[in-house]
């Protein structure tokens, strides 16, 4: 059963890492807007490889710390981890759609690379701005999904039907559309969003 959720939330930055967090965020949605503009599969191709890393970077280091202060992680791991594989099958389906070219998928590898090492040295300095970047990130994805969604129901996008790999994940009818699937990617992303803004303020 589908959950509500507040498609318009925006934490306001408390303090100087918010800001930094945010700032981070809106950098990378000036480049996507830039180089994709309306083309909203390629753009979720992007969006998702670069979103499927924070869980697993942040579950791994979870784990060791875990492990080095032989202390419980409260639940942290498995979320994070399940944030992470939840984001690879956003990418795995969109991928049918958007079908990306050899140079996009240069792209995809660069993006992976600069994110995940910048991520990294963001965590481990501070994974409360880690955390905080990710609900921002999160934030954008949702208002991405929105303006997808609106060019489908329009007519400006084909309504294709959703891929098999998107019924068989989100459990959606044979007849589901590219509309349906839309729904249930924009609700996991507002799903994470609420998770590591919540990890961020346990954090402060």
């Amino acid at each position: 059963m589908s959950k509500s959720y507040d498609l318009k939330l925006h934490r306001p930055p408390q303090n100087l890492s918010d800001r930094i967090a945010l700032t981070l965020v809106k950098f990378m949605r000036f480049f996507a807007d830039a180089f994709f503009k309306k083309r909203y599969g390629h753009r979720a191709v992007i969006l998702e490889t670069v979103a499927a890393i924070p869980g697993m970077v942040g579950g791994m280091l979870m784990h060791l710390k875990c492990l080095r202060r032989i202390e419980d992680d409260h639940g942290w791991i498995k979320e994070l981890l399940d944030e992470a594989e939840n984001e690879r099958m956003h990418l795995m389906t969109f991928i049918h759609i958007a079908q990306p070219n050899a140079f996009e998928r240069f792209i995809i590898i660069v993006a992976q690379f600069v994110f995940i090492t910048l991520y990294v040295m963001l965590y481990i300095g501070s994974s409360r701005t880690a955390h905080r970047l990710v609900g921002y990130l999160e934030e954008e994805a949702v208002i991405s999904y929105t303006q997808y969604l609106k060019e489908v129901d329009s007519g400006q996008i084909d309504n294709i039907e959703a891929p098999q790999i998107a019924k068989t994940y989100w459990n959606l009818p044979d007849h589901a559309k590219l509309s349906d699937l839309i729904v249930v990617v924009r609700e996991d992303e507002c799903k994470h969003r609420d998770i590591n803004h919540h990890f961020a303020e346990l954090l402060t």
